[in-house]
């Protein structure tokens, strides 16, 4: 082989600086990824260990029959049967949760963005009435707050006194079937500062153009809302509507506090996770439990799936089209 061949071969097998950049970008990136992953480790075992074991665990007790005392007994879906076909609480419980859902949602979004709405002015102190609408959902589903307000709506509560004052007679909320769950849902109303600060945020991104263009063409107040402010605030609306729907299906605590954890009186604020809870913790039936929480988890799924599917028609983006 001659010389020139030798010299050729050497320089054919020899990798180029473009090819030697390549190799070391590729053990870097290697790298990096690798102490991302070992970074990540604690979440990553932390998710496996307290959420992801948790619910497989669930899902296999909804199809046993377990008490704590003895090992889970496979029961297959007896429990499911159970529940839709010879369980009248469990039906009720579902009644009671979606007249609360039906009640709560639009009523609690509505004053959210009434008040939004008037709060999204510039005046002098107007931070300090924003804190102050904010405040009751600070507060939150609070034991607290639920006692406090069993206080006001029970005999001889300021509620009742305050009716009597008036001349009209006085009403026991709490210890009353027709006004118990009337009181829940007031104080679910009550607490609508989360989304009124969530709207607020959406109203100052709507442009003021829009509105002084209307206001050329004469367009009064009615007309602005209607035209202007619902269809640019439509994606903010939706995520209020999806988040307050999901939270108002797992509402539990004020149910459990005013009624003593019973879902009285006549189980009129029998929520859905109030008689899981009665199922699991009073009664420890978990294979029946865990399968009322599955339950729970695929309605607001479907519920969720459908909500997204149905916002293709009315919700609009920013740039002028649906998702």
């Amino acid at each position: 082989m001659s010389s020139t061949a030798r010299l050729d071969k050497r320089a054919s097998a020899s990798p180029t600086p473009a090819t030697r950049e390549h190799r070391t970008n590729r053990k870097q990136g290697f790298a990096d990824r690798t102490a991302g992953y070992v970074f990540l480790l604690p979440w990553l075992a932390g998710i496996a260990i307290f959420t992801i074991g948790p619910l497989v665990y669930s899902l296999y007790l909804s199809f046993t029959n377990y008490d704590l005392l003895q090992s889970p007994k496979w029961v297959g879906f007896a429990n499911y049967h159970q529940m839709f076909t010879a369980d009248p609480r469990f039906m009720h419980s579902v009644r009671v949760t979606l007249i609360y859902v039906v009640v709560v949602t639009p009523v609690k979004l509505a004053l959210a963005l009434g008040v939004a709405m008037l709060l999204n002015r510039k005046r002098r102190g107007i931070g300090v009435y924003r804190s102050l609408f904010y405040l009751p959902s600070l507060l939150g589903t609070s034991v607290a707050v639920a006692l406090v307000w069993r206080s006001l709506f029970s005999q001889g509560g300021a509620v009742s006194d305050g009716l009597a004052s008036l001349g009209l007679p006085k009403t026991d909320f709490i210890n009353d079937p027709s006004w118990a769950l009337p009181a829940i849902i007031l104080l679910a109303c009550w607490q609508f500062g989360a989304p009124m600060v969530i709207f607020l945020a959406g109203l100052k991104q709507i442009p003021s153009e829009l509105y002084d263009a209307v206001d050329v063409d004469g367009a009064n107040k009615w007309e602005r809302f209607r035209h202007i402010t619902l269809p640019m605030l439509s994606p903010v609306i939706f995520f209020n509507v999806l988040l307050e729907t999901i939270n108002s299906f797992q509402a539990f605590t004020p149910a459990f506090v005013i009624s003593g954890g019973t879902g009285g009186p006549a189980d009129s604020t029998l929520f859905y996770t109030l008689y899981l809870y009665q199922k699991g913790f009073t009664d420890f039936q978990f294979g029946y439990a865990s399968a009322m929480a599955w339950v729970l988890l695929a309605a607001v799924a479907v519920l969720t799936a459908l909500m997204f599917r149905v916002s293709r028609v009315w919700v609009f983006y920013g740039d002028g089209g649906n998702r």
